[in-house]
């Protein structure tokens, strides 16, 4: 059994308990939701000025709820795909939105299933670790943003939380900026910008390709 599988199945079963909605995939704060959209979807204000269109991959969509997000505030010339490890998920999403494209496959075993996008977003992919600890939940994350840095032509969007904090929750995943910079420019990239101005107890990295 992988040891990431805990933490499929915790969001699994916020899905099953709550439904398809901000605590489905285990948000506390409904009025925090759009602030993280909206702030994943900034790293869109980047791109070259004659990118008519750019393809978006949602990196672990859940129900597909940043699409809806998109399509509220007319984001224009964007190409939406989704992708979730959870069949669950992916099922809720299809239904919801059949005319988009979803993936369901487990990166670290299938990248060579997906083609590569302009843009990658990972809202809340990395904020739990849950049983892991926090070793082992570094070595995922790292394996993890490696292959999205392959599978970007232009930057992704993650965000983790901080550590920065009163006190430090023993199911999420705190990450020092220090330590976060460091593997980033000896394995990705020098390019990178840490947003810390959204008043929310994490932090969202954007990391661009040259």
């Amino acid at each position: 059994m992988k040891k990431y599988n805990k933490i499929i199945e915790h969001y699994e079963n916020c899905l099953d308990k709550h439904g398809d909605n901000h605590l489905g995939v285990d948000w506390p704060k409904f009025e925090d939701v759009d602030t993280r959209y909206k702030i994943m979807l900034d790293i869109l204000n980047f791109k070259e000025k004659n990118d008519q269109n750019v393809s978006l991959l949602d990196f672990g969509c859940g129900t597909a709820h940043l699409l809806e997000f998109l399509q509220r505030h007319n984001y224009k010339n964007v190409i939406y795909s989704g992708l979730d490890i959870s069949k669950k998920f992916i099922e809720v999403a299809e239904n919801k939105y059949p005319n988009n494209f979803f993936y369901c496959i487990d990166i670290l075993e299938s990248k060579d299933k997906i083609s590569n996008f302009d843009y990658v977003v990972m809202n809340g992919v990395f904020t739990e670790k849950r049983e892991l600890t926090y070793n082992e939940m570094w070595e995922y994350f790292t394996k993890m943003i490696t292959i999205i840095y392959e599978k970007c032509n232009k930057g992704f969007a993650f965000n983790v939380m901080s550590k920065n904090v009163d006190w430090e929750r023993e199911d999420l995943f705190h990450v020092s900026h220090d330590v976060l910079s460091d593997f980033l420019c000896k394995n990705l990239t020098r390019n990178y910008i840490i947003r810390n101005d959204y008043g929310l107890y994490e932090y969202t990295v954007y990391v661009f390709k040259k």
